[in-house]
């Protein structure tokens, strides 16, 4: 009799995938702008429903994305040429990559930035506040991150130093971005997916975090930069790809790590500052002063005349009340006083009218004395 045993499997190393894209006739799909794609679908989707969440009018968050989405992705490729400028500008650059973001390289800062003077322009033309819309859409920024990183795997690159670990990631070795002089088969840091699950992490403790505190006035927004900063010093320091490097200190470092340090110290300030000020209803509002809904501007304008007929009457109430109770006694009076004139002159009026229509020989008229029945047989 023979036993049959299973073990599970695990593997060694994570594998690179071979498949980057399809062919659609002369149109070519990367792999990397459907990572990047679905990243951003992800994120309109959570922060349309926290901008609903929060007061925010139907449709404004399609309305500004088609300003902030586009500035984002040009922000993002300057960033990179910029800090990364040998590829480009360098003695053997080629400025005809620059366009083609789908061979990879977008910097996050620059698509912040720029992202956010595209939000600005879409929340000026919707009335509402910039930094309610950063509020809102912080969590969704962080979970395009967090999915748009997987299209580094696809395209085999930003990986860390070798490692040994079973995590190891393995690149294929006649791949352009695999290291001069690593031996084939070396693994490397995945750290596409150390900063994807740290990305992902941190959308969860946002959401935990804004659901206890209720942050309002670009709160999260920044909370959500000193977060993913904290992440980014560290995962940049694994990576061993080119990039630009800054010595401050006398310490020599890539620059985005500088950037991060910055971004981390600004961050935190911001957020102390902010978390300072007293919170009003009108900080708390999403909408640009002046340019509420309709309806809130009428129950406003109610409100005041309800206030102005409550101030005049409490004033007479006042009034009344500092002269002693004096108006309310002579006013009484008044009336009764007219009261009384009223019903004597009625009162003569009537005797009047009796007097006029009473017949000849009765006592009233004083003529005759009695009536006999005499004088009633000749009637």
């Amino acid at each position: 009799m023979h036993t049959t045993t299973s073990a599970l499997v695990i593997p060694a190393s994570i594998p690179s995938p071979d498949w980057s894209g399809f062919t659609i006739g002369p149109l070519t799909i990367h792999a990397y702008a459907l990572c990047i794609l679905a990243g951003i679908v992800a994120a309109l989707w959570l922060t349309n429903r926290r901008w609903h969440a929060r007061g925010g009018p139907e449709g404004t968050v399609w309305d500004i994305a088609i300003w902030a989405i586009p500035f984002g992705i040009i922000g993002g490729r300057l960033y990179h040429v910029f800090s990364s400028p040998d590829a480009y500008f360098g003695p053997d650059g080629d400025l005809s990559l620059i366009p083609q973001i789908w061979l990879g390289g977008l910097g996050i800062w620059g698509a912040v930035a720029l992202g956010l003077v595209g939000a600005w322009i879409g929340c000026r033309r919707a009335g509402v506040k910039l930094t309610a819309f950063m509020d809102a859409a912080a969590p969704g920024v962080l979970l395009a991150q967090a999915i748009g990183r997987w299209g580094n795997w696809f395209n085999q690159e930003l990986f860390g130093a070798p490692t040994d670990l079973p995590w190891g990631l393995e690149i294929d070795a006649d791949n352009p971005n695999f290291p001069a002089g690593a031996e084939p088969g070396t693994l490397f840091h995945p750290t596409f997916l150390y900063e994807s699950l740290w990305n992902l992490a941190g959308v969860a403790l946002l959401l935990l975090l804004d659901r206890r505190f209720r942050f309002r006035r670009g709160m999260l927004f920044w909370l959500y930069v000193a977060y993913y900063t904290l992440g980014r010093v560290w995962i940049e320091m694994m990576r061993i790809d080119d990039a630009e490097m800054i010595t401050l200190f006398g310490i020599t470092q890539r620059l985005n790590v500088w950037t991060s340090l910055l971004l981390l110290a600004a961050a935190l300030v911001m957020f102390a500052v902010l978390a300072r000020r007293p919170r009003t209803p009108e900080s708390d509002s999403v909408y640009l002063s002046g340019r509420e809904p309709v309806a809130a501007a009428d129950n406003a304008g109610t409100a005041d005349e309800v206030s102005a007929t409550d101030k005049s009457e409490n004033a007479g109430s006042k009034a009344d009340v500092a002269s002693g109770g004096k108006n309310r006694v002579n006013g009484a009076e008044m009336q009764t006083k007219k009261t009384e004139k009223n019903v004597s002159a009625a009162s003569r009026r009537a005797s009047l009218s009796d007097t006029a229509n009473e017949p000849e020989g009765s006592t009233a008229s004083g003529a005759g004395g009695k009536a006999g029945p005499e004088d009633a047989e000749d009637k």
